[in-house]
């Protein structure tokens, strides 16, 4: 072992209760991070003048965030808050006799409320028994709410076995019995409908519209109430599913579309036949037509969402954006039906866009630095929106969509801000080894000093394909590593949405190969300024970002002094049986590693292959309860680098999944991820010795 990586090691031990210093006041920080109210849900009144809204805060002590509920006139106006509960306040929804409800666990359990828009007079309208309520939703004229609860949809072990009431064993006969991050729990989530009487309270009993059915509505794990849709006139209903279990589940993204009609309580499939993801239905406001989003290609994750309209009388869908390069998403119909309105992420920002309902050309309705993440109608001409910036947090603007002009109604953390320097912002373009032109985020650190060095980190996204655009992470959040010191380098390398398709689909069958050439492209670049220390540059990233991070390890050619790797794919011939879903695995990978022929995913691009390279100090984090990238893969990247002496620490979260999702975890992550920089990159760390 070499005397660098002895020096190094002793070092490790003692900093195991080092803390990284604090930035300089005024800068941002982790725990600022978790100070910040977060913008959830946006619906808007009937009569389009009051926007309701919920900020979610969160309490580090408790370990935990709570949601309230606050209005802001579309118009402008002081913002007011109108619940404070101990229990989160969820899945809004506006009366046609303008009265909000929502879901709220105040009680002790989830229940629907209502209340005036000044927030008076809330009452409880339902009692339902403690099943996991979730996704409910009106219908246009109030006769029927849906809703999803979970219902037993087949046998566990202790159903096997009563007799054997503390056996906690899992008997398992086929793929998808885990997902994510939860194992198979024998239940469904399915879709209920019930009538509401004349006082606004639920009557009778829900109906199942999938009984008997194992299949899941919406999709799991990350659907929502955007997977369900009501008619105008309350009658029908349409549902995402997924209609497959175990190995053709795990080997599918056939999901569809399916109509529920009340009256005869028959249930027909709108999009049999398309092979890909089908999802967010949304009827015209005519209840003639439905449209959804519509991937085409089976088992292609990524692939284009396309905006397929249904009409009933002719029973014909198109795909009314067909030969655009733009991926749809938040697909809202105007109010007289003849236009639709969505968004789409374009050259690293989120931008509305507007086709009309029955195909012809598309028009961007706004342009800038910044991403609008989701937004409703108001009117003819407005629209509100959520929107952020890499330098600003979420809050609602007010957009006209004739000038896409746009006017701030929110200021939700502006006084936990006030104070608070950013890092300026550049929207690079450099110039990648077969001559394209790449889009690339640097952030400077503030108060940037051109004539001093700076520490430089290489920020590798994940995905692989989500695009690095006008965001905010919690985790992965550039402007708090600006503010520790360091210049970010964010690259919107070969396969991110956003710069067409060719761009967004090449990294299939490719993850070795020029996306990884981009981001040296990108790091080379960056570095021939005078401000960059080529001494002192980091290599960081997760998911498919972690998997470059140890490619690169193996292959960097000394321009790294420091790896971190969260939830990483190391070693791609055991990460393929091991994950759940086997689609994805097998489209980005070309095959299987028992092939007759492997592909170069196995043969050329596994970063195990090339851990003998391995030189540099690395961090690895991992969650043991991510299915995605299970936890061995950490394990793996970890071991190799103890056995080969390689200066490394493991940050191991039994229970976490693909992401860190706890307060306290959550800065906990962060302060080992600054003290590992620190340590590895600023003067006198272990990789300077």
């Amino acid at each position: 072992m070499n005397k660098l990586f002895l020096g190094a090691l002793a070092l490790l031990p003692l900093a195991a209760a080092a803390q990284t210093p604090p930035p300089p006041s005024g800068v941002l920080t982790p725990e600022k991070l978790w100070q910040l109210g977060r913008l959830g849900e946006m619906q808007v009144s009937p009569d389009g003048k009051t926007v309701a809204y919920t900020v979610t805060k969160y309490s580090l002590a408790d370990n935990k965030g709570n949601a309230d509920i606050w209005t802001v006139p579309v118009a402008g106006g002081p913002a007011r808050k109108l619940t404070d509960t101990p229990g989160s306040e969820n899945t809004l929804n506006w009366r046609p006799d303008g009265k909000l409800t929502f879901i709220s666990g105040e009680g002790g359990n989830d229940q629907l409320y209502v209340m005036s828009a000044d927030g008076s007079g809330k009452t409880r309208l339902s009692d339902f028994p403690d099943q996991g309520l979730s996704n409910l939703k009106y219908a246009p004229k109030a006769n029927f709410i849906l809703y999803t609860q979970d219902v037993k949809s087949s046998p566990g072990t202790l159903d096997m076995f009563p007799d054997l009431p503390k056996a906690d064993a899992k008997i398992i006969d086929d793929l998808n019995y885990r997902h994510w991050n939860v194992w198979d729990d024998h239940l469904a989530s399915h879709v209920f409908f019930q009538p509401l009487g004349a006082d606004g309270r639920p009557t009778g009993y829900g109906k199942d519209v999938m009984a008997g059915e194992k299949f899941d509505s919406p999709l799991m794990p990350d659907g929502g109430s955007e997977q369900l849709a009501f008619s105008p006139d309350g009658y029908r209903l349409a549902y995402t599913s997924r209609k497959l279990t175990g190995k053709a589940e795990a080997e599918s993204t056939n999901s569809d579309i399916y109509l529920y009609d009340i009256h005869n309580q028959q249930t027909v499939n709108l999009s049999e036949g398309l092979g890909g993801y089908d999802t967010e239905p949304t009827f015209s406001p005519d209840g003639r037509m439905v449209a959804w989003l519509s991937m085409a290609t089976p088992g292609f994750e990524s692939d284009r969402n396309g905006i397929m309209v249904y009409d009933f009388a002719s029973k014909k869908r198109e795909d009314i954006t067909k030969g655009s390069e733009l991926s749809a998403a938040n697909v809202r119909w105007s109010a007289d039906g003849k236009t639709i309105y969505f968004l789409s992420v374009v050259e690293g920002t989120e931008q509305l866009f507007a086709v009309p309902s029955k195909g012809g050309k598309i028009r961007q309705l706004t342009v800038g630095a910044q991403n609008y993440n989701s937004f409703e109608l108001v009117g003819k001409d407005q629209a509100v929106a959520n929107r952020t910036t890499l330098s600003t947090f979420a809050d609602i603007v007010r957009l006209d969509l004739k000038t896409g002009r746009e006017t701030p109604l929110t200021t939700i953390n502006q006084q936990e801000l006030a104070g608070i320097k950013m890092g300026r912002v550049e929207d690079r373009r450099v110039t990648t080894t077969d001559g394209k032109q790449m889009q690339v985020y640097v952030i400077y650190p503030p108060d940037f000093d051109a004539s001093k060095k700076y520490p430089t980190l290489l920020y590798c996204q994940g995905g692989p394909q989500s695009p690095i655009t006008q965001s905010q992470s919690y985790r992965w959040n550039f402007q708090l590593m600006a503010a520790n010191g360091y210049i970010v380098v964010a690259p919107n390398r070969r396969g991110l949405p956003g710069f067409g398709r060719q761009w967004n689909d090449a990294i299939s069958g490719d993850w070795g190969g020029q996306p990884i050439q981009d981001y040296l492209a990108a790091i080379d670049d960056v570095s021939k300024e005078p401000y960059v220390d080529k001494d002192r540059r980091g290599c960081v990233g997760a998911s498919y970002g972690g998997y470059s991070v140890y490619y690169l390890a193996g292959k960097h050619e000394g321009r790294f002094k420091t790896f971190i790797a969260h939830c990483g794919l190391y070693n791609l011939t055991s990460w393929y049986p091991s994950t759940e879903e086997m689609f994805f695995a097998k489209h980005d990978m070309g095959g299987a590693p028992w092939d007759a022929n492997p592909t170069k995913s196995y043969t050329e691009f596994n970063p195990q292959m090339f851990a003998k390279n391995w030189d540099t100090p690395m961090l690895v984090i991992h969650g043991g309860k991510d299915f995605r990238v299970p936890e061995g893969q950490g394990m793996e990247a970890f071991g190799t680098a103890q056995l080969r002496g390689i200066p490394s620490r493991f940050l191991y979260f039994p229970n976490e999944g693909h992401w860190i999702l706890k307060p306290q975890n959550a800065i906990l992550w962060q302060r080992v991820f600054f003290d590992w920089l620190g340590r590895t990159l600023k003067p006198g760390g272990p990789a300077a010795k």
